[in-house]
Formats: C-alpha cells, sequence, structure tokens
C-alpha cells in the first residue's frame, strides 16, 4: 500500500468512526443524502473523506482546534468540493 493510499484509508476510517458513533450526526445526514442524489455508498464515503482531509490540512496549516461548524458546513456544500 502507498503512502497516499494509507492516508484515503486513515480518512475513510474517521468517516466510519464519524458513522458509528453518530458525531457529528451531519455525518450521517450527508451519507444518507448523498445516496438519495444517486451517489454510492462507497463513493458517498469518498465525498465526506475530502470534508475530513480539508479539516485535517486546516488544522495542520493554522495551529488551530477541529472547527465542527466549518467542516459540517463543507458537508453541506457536498458534492462540491470543501472550500
Amino acid at each position: 500500500m502507498t503512502p497516499n493510499e494509507i492516508i484515503i484509508q486513515q480518512f475513510l476510517e474517521t468517516v466510519d468512526n464519524q458513522l458509528r458513533d453518530n458525531d457529528p450526526v451531519e455525518t450521517a445526514q450527508t451519507l444518507a443524502r448523498l445516496q438519495t442524489e444517486g451517489y454510492g455508498e462507497k463513493e458517498s464515503k469518498y465525498l465526506i473523506a475530502q470534508c475530513v482531509a480539508k479539516e485535517v490540512i486546516d488544522v495542520l496549516n493554522s495551529g488551530q482546534p477541529f472547527n465542527e461548524k466549518r467542516y459540517v458546513e463543507n458537508l453541506h456544500r457536498l458534492p462540491s468540493e470543501p472550500e
């Protein structure tokens, strides 16, 4: 497995953990919405993982803690790319 594949798997695991824990609840809502819009489960999770990745990058770049409000706003924008 390449380093990029490992990172992607970690982001997907984060999505699965959020779904399992229902925290934040918007992750499950977004998964359901995307599937209603015609995206498959795997594709929907990859889209959500983009939001996880964006938030991790923002945290690393700013040194600030996880911003749930920003994360949820990006979930609401899907399938458009996170800002």
